[in-house]
Parts: C-alpha cells; structure tokens; sequence
C-alpha cells in the first residue's frame, strides 16, 4: 500500500513526528523577561538560581518553647526537666540573643530561634512551675519542631530547571526567594487556516450544503490549552493562489502553521503542493496509518511547521495530541520528562470488546466510569465528523497497529483531553 505521496507503505504515527522532530531539532522560540507571577504554564528559559538560604533564619513549626535539646534529655511526667524561662520571642521578631544553659524561650509557629536553642518543646509537653520556670515532660531531639536556615532552599541552589513548565509551586518559591522576574520561552504563535468553500464562520445560519467551522476553534483552544498562542487566520476558498497568500502571510509572524481541511485525496486537495512550492524541505509525510487522521500532512517551510489536519473534529484532536502537541513542546522549550508525557493518563479497564484493523495506530474515544471494581472506560464510538462524540468522551486510548482490538476487561491508557 502506498502513502499519498506515493510512496510504498504507510508511515507509521512515531515515524512521521520523528521526522518533524529532527528537522525542527535546533529551533526554539524567543526568551523574554516576564514578572514570575504571570509565568503560570510557561517554560523557564535558564536555570532559576537562589540568591539566599529559605528560609533564611531557624524557626519553629510549632507553638512552644525554644530549648537546647541536651536540657531535655531523659524527662519524663514524673521525673520532669526544670528549665529556666529567660524571655518570650515574638512573631516578626529578631531574636538577638544566645539561650544560656538550662533556659527556654517561649516562641509562636514561624517565631525565629535564638543562637544556642536546636529545638522547640512543643506547649502541650510543658508546665508552667512559676512564673520564671517549666517542666518538660516530654524530650526533644536536636531539629525537632524547627525548620532550620536553608532547610528548604539554600543559596546557590538551583530552584527551578531550564526546560521545565512554571507551576503555582514555583512561583511560590520565586517569590520565596526574592526573584520577582524570570526569563521564560515566548509562547509559540499557532496560525491557523480553515479552508473550504462549504465552511462559514460560527454566527452564520448555513445553507444547506455548507457547515459551521467547529476546528478551527477546538484547535485555538487546544494551542492555548498546551501553552500556545493561537492566531486564528479566518476562512479561505479552496484555491491556489487564496490558501497560498494565507500561509505566506502566516509564515511571517508565526512558529507553527496549522490547516484545518484540504489533506485528502480530491481535485481541490492542493495543500501539499502549496506547501512544496513555497520552500524547504516541504512535505515531510502525507498519509498515516493512523485511524483517524490517516491524511495528515506534515511539512517545514524555512523552519516553519506546517500542519494539514483532516476536516472531521475527531480526526484534527487525535492528529494535535499526536503531531502538534509534541512540536508545541519543542518550540517552547519544555524539557518533556515522565511526568510530563504521563500527566492527564488515567489507567482504566474497557467496558467491551473493540475490534481493530492490524497495521493500523487506531485511537477511540471513550467516557470514564467509576464503579466498585475501580475506573472503566466506556468506548464513545461513532464516525469521526461528529463533534458530539469528542464532547461526550473524557479522552482517547489507542489501540496499537500490531493488535487486531482489545478484550473487555483489559487495561488501557485513556489519555485525558
């Protein structure tokens, strides 16, 4: 079987992005400075380095008071440490003394630790004898109930790695240590056409023959829903010189091309040669093995990513998830570890037997269901033009090309949308 190049065999889904992947290998987008509240989902760009300890003074975790903890070694509730109360310690407040020998100091939660004390007796262990001593009746060891300075961040460390997508936590510990700028990767600009004459835009009541455009905009939100930023062109007439012009223009001030419609095999099917004639290295793939989206195209022009993703909507989420998404990654500079490819997976066993045709990356729909057993995955099947089948499903899990389907009961991976 040939690919819609006509070339013998089908590519396969991992070939065709490797392909993308390599000739895209040295190309990232700009790196800017941008205040570390507003760096949520973008990627860090350097290595955020602390210039202090974090905190940067001992301080205790609980209501109590501060001791040395040698003073409480061996006390008990009948046989009690009798120590000396030498001052209380207020919140915000420097503690600019040294605990002498036998002595505590009543501190509150996050109250900073004077020279000499290691640890905190929390107040639930202690009783007041006087007004100028405590019984201990409970030891502390050294650290206890203490945060200590650098225990959490110390200096020179580094905070947060290059390549990694900023999280509440990090802003959290940018703030933590000062560092109110950060330079972080520009979000990729995503471009994206809609073509068809049969296509209008969503506030127009369509004649019959014509359709809303539904893609371009599950598209823009899935750029913006992996860090992108969506740029969406409009809608062009299936000609040349018209979808030519469109992606041209885009080229200028974009990082990614993405074309909704124009990949199968019909007379006004010219995307390929579109991309061909405009520059290098042009189409990389046309035609997957891969149900749905077997016509994906994927090419480069000057450095630029182009996209053609099938017309039905099932079709252009699977081809994002498996094509875009991955390039989206790369352009932003996302250093994509385990935890980032297994984030949104979800472990689940089928509800019923799928059938499958061998050779063949097929990816379904399905909806989670929680039972008593554990978490299940109902397949939503369907045709891909429907949209009501992606908007019922919770995600897609894939059947491999080298499986004929998969049995009820087994386990798959549904990867969330």
């Amino acid at each position: 079987m040939k690919d819609m190049l006509g070339r013998e065999g089908i590519m396969t889904a991992d070939k065709a992005l490797g392909l993308l992947i390599d000739a895209l290998s040295s190309k990232r987008t700009e790196i800017i400075s941008i205040e570390a509240e507003k760096s949520l989902g973008m990627v860090c760009a350097e290595d955020i380095i602390a210039g202090d300890d974090l905190p940067a003074f001992s301080r205790s975790t609980v209501d109590g008071y501060a001791v040395r903890s040698v003073d409480t070694f061996g006390a008990t509730e009948t046989m009690p440490a009798y120590l000396t109360l030498s001052r209380e310690i207020f919140m915000g407040e420097h503690a600019d003394f040294v605990l002498s020998e036998v002595s505590a100091a009543r501190i509150p939660t996050g109250g900073m630790l004077p020279d000499g004390a290691d640890a905190v007796v929390m107040f639930e262990h202690v009783q007041l004898a006087d007004g100028s001593m405590i019984e201990v009746l409970k030891p502390v060891a050294p650290g206890e109930n203490v945060i200590k300075a650098g225990d959490d961040v110390k200096k020179d460390e580094v905070v947060v790695r290059k390549g990694r997508g900023i999280r509440p936590q990090d802003i959290g510990a940018c703030a933590g240590i000062g560092l109110t700028t950060i330079s972080v990767f520009k979000r990729p600009v995503v471009s994206i056409i809609s073509t068809g004459d049969e296509v209008v835009p969503p506030h127009d009541k369509p004649s019959f023959g014509r359709i809303r455009d539904t893609n371009s905009y599950v598209i823009a939100a899935m750029v913006s829903n992996s860090g992108g930023t969506p740029r969406r062109k409009g809608i062009f007439r299936d000609d040349y010189n018209t979808i030519r012009t469109a992606i041209e223009e885009a080229v200028k001030d974009s990082d990614a091309i993405a074309v909704s419609g124009g990949t199968s095999v019909g007379t006004k099917d010219m995307l390929e040669r579109i991309i061909e004639d405009i520059g290098n290295p042009g189409v990389l793939f046309h035609g997957i093995s891969l149900k749905p989206g077997k016509p994906m195209i994927g090419g480069v022009v000057n450095g630029i990513p182009i996209f053609g993703l099938p017309g039905h909507p099932a079709a252009v989420s699977v081809c994002f998830d498996i094509f875009i998404r991955p390039v989206l990654d790369l352009l932003s500079g996302l250093d994509s570890g385990l935890a980032h490819r297994m984030k949104g997976v979800v472990q689940a066993r089928l509800s019923r037997n799928i059938a499958s045709v061998q050779g063949r990356e097929e990816h379904i729909r399905a909806m989670l269901e929680q039972h008593e057993d554990g978490i299940w995955a109902v397949p939503i099947l369907g045709k891909s033009g429907l949209i009501s089948t992606l908007v019922r499903a919770d995600g897609t899990f894939m059947i491999p090309a080298s499986r004929n389907g998969v049995e009820k009961g087994e386990v798959v991976e549904v990867r969330l949308f």
